[in-house]
């Protein structure tokens, strides 16, 4: 099993290529993700370049966050992109590769994404809330962006708390 990496890892910026086998090691490849997000405190969204992976692959699932919301369960996107959105909202996003600082970002507010699933058939989906915002979080991963990229201002981006056990 990988492990997340995080910043200043250098394959964190780069871009993704497409998905154009939907095969085993696909399926293996989700898997992992999914392992990994599920053993991340608070991991509502991981995608493949955040353990190395350099494919258009992202997972979501808000089924468990301390946000409730409208969602779709898990998601497990291939080669996703946002094709629509609305709206406009600020709220505080953090990263499982940015693991010491959370920061206040701009997204919009409703999407429509168009993404493959594991089968290879296309699929488009609505969301919004806080739903739309980890979607669009982990789509940006995969063109080599980071939260701390889309920050309104540095005063906005604060150390998380870190709770000693």
């Amino acid at each position: 099993m990988r492990s997340i990496l995080t910043q200043p890892d250098h394959r964190l910026r780069e871009t993704s290529k497409a998905v154009n086998q939907f095969d085993s090691a696909l399926e293996t490849l989700l898997i992992e993700l999914e392992t990994l997000m599920n053993a991340s405190p608070g991991g509502v969204g991981i995608a493949a370049p955040q353990i190395g992976e350099l494919q258009r692959v992202v997972i979501v699932d808000c089924r468990h966050s301390m946000h409730p919301c409208k969602n779709h369960g898990l998601l497990q996107m291939v080669n996703p992109k946002v094709i629509e959105g609305s709206g406009n909202v600020l709220a505080r996003e953090g990263c499982l590769s940015v693991q010491d600082w959370v920061g206040v970002v701009p997204r919009a507010k409703r999407i429509r994404v168009r993404y493959q699933n594991l089968e290879g058939d296309s699929c488009d989906v609505e969301s919004s809330g806080f739903e739309a915002r980890v979607i669009q979080h982990e789509v940006d991963h995969l063109d080599g962006i980071l939260f701390t990229d889309r920050v309104v201002s540095t005063r906005d981006l604060v150390r998380r708390l870190q709770v000693k056990v």
